[in-house]
């Protein structure tokens, strides 16, 4: 997967120039449908509610999100990897954006189960900033550009407004570096172009899996 994050990051900027969608306010729309729900997408809270009352305690509840968020992660990124390189301008921003929506609908039904506000910009810009991973957040606390970790944001003792652009440009690009690595990495002389949905499938289902584990540890209970 090395490779597909150099490729990623090398094409990175030049591939959201060709899919302008991929910006700073699609991540927060994003962000925003994953929370409220719409038509038959449920919100975060009625997630979180449901697993909740199906289960016996609160981790089992976390842990059936993740399952769940798993399966559709890997559902969408087959549908949105179908075609390989061909269909690559068409399919990269709907993949983006399915992985945004699903990974902070994940994060924030984890969140609110753990009593965090989810109106709360701070705890917004937690949500985005832990889909940036573990390993980049690491590095831009290390440069001294994010202040801590998503639970450092979240209990904050106040919304720091610069943050708000920052973490929203910061994920589009990383996104976008993602996706368009594993793209290139994975469908280059491929003529199957079932080939690239299964390897989709299995990347995205994977993300959304080692996201929610870093979730699972990250936000510890708070309750209100």
């Amino acid at each position: 997967m090395g490779m597909a994050k150099r490729v990623g990051q090398a094409i990175g900027p030049q591939v959201t120039k060709a899919a302008p969608k991929i910006t700073a306010s699609a991540v927060r729309e994003a962000l925003d449908r994953a929370i409220r729900g719409g038509g038959p997408l449920l919100g975060a809270r009625e997630i979180a509610a449901k697993h909740r009352r199906a289960t016996a305690d609160e981790n089992a509840a976390v842990r059936a999100i993740i399952e769940q968020h798993v399966r559709l992660a890997g559902a969408q990124g087959f549908v949105t990897n179908l075609g390989g390189l061909t269909t690559m301008a068409l399919t990269l921003p709907a993949n983006v954006v399915g992985v945004t929506l699903v990974q902070c609908r994940m994060v924030a039904a984890i969140a609110h189960l753990r009593g965090y506000d989810l109106d709360d910009p701070r705890t917004r810009n937690a949500i985005l900033v832990s889909l940036l991973g573990e390993e980049k957040l690491l590095q831009l606390i290390r440069r001294k550009q994010l202040p801590g970790t998503p639970m450092a944001i979240a209990t904050a003792p106040a919304h720091d407004p610069h943050l708000d652009l920052l973490v929203a440009n910061e994920l589009a690009a990383e996104l976008v570096a993602r996706v368009a690595g594993k793209r290139l990495a994975t469908t280059v002389g491929r003529k199957v172009p079932v080939v690239g949905g299964v390897v989709g499938a299995g990347a995205d289902g994977f993300g959304a899996w080692k996201l929610g584990r870093y979730v699972d540890r990250e936000f510890l209970p708070r309750r209100r």
